[in-house]
């Protein structure tokens, strides 16, 4: 699938669509007018640039539509996290879990399920 690229705004709208679809523009506006301190004029601009996106599809039901997600969350994440890496560590893990270190930034548990992933990918090999 094609790289899809979500706002950070969009993302809200998106992560709405994935915990719950399908869902009319007027339930998502209300989850997040609430959440965000949106308009609903707002909500319904970002559902609009989704779609011409090909991020969400739209269905007919009666006199409005029902919004569901095309893009999958898992390839959205694969997607912006590779680019991340590849904007900021040349797309290599390593310095991006030094950098981490360095900054103190990883806890106990997080040093454990990274030894536990290294461990697993040992066993892999």
């Amino acid at each position: 699938m094609k790289n899809i690229a979500i706002s950070e705004a969009e993302s809200l709208v998106m992560e709405t669509l994935w915990q719950r679809h399908p869902m009319a523009a007027e339930e998502v506006s209300a989850i997040l007018v609430q959440q965000q301190d949106w308009q609903e004029a707002t909500v319904k601009t970002l559902l609009n640039r989704l779609l011409k996106k090909g991020a969400i599809k739209a269905e007919k039901d009666g006199r409005r539509f029902l919004y569901s997600p095309f893009l999958k969350r898992e390839q959205w994440l694969m997607c912006e996290s590779k680019g991340f890496l590849d904007r900021m560590f040349n797309g290599r893990i390593a310095p991006l879990v030094a950098h981490f270190s360095e900054q103190k930034k990883l806890s106990k548990q997080d040093i454990a399920e990274l030894k536990r992933l290294i461990g697993e990918l040992d066993d892999d090999e």
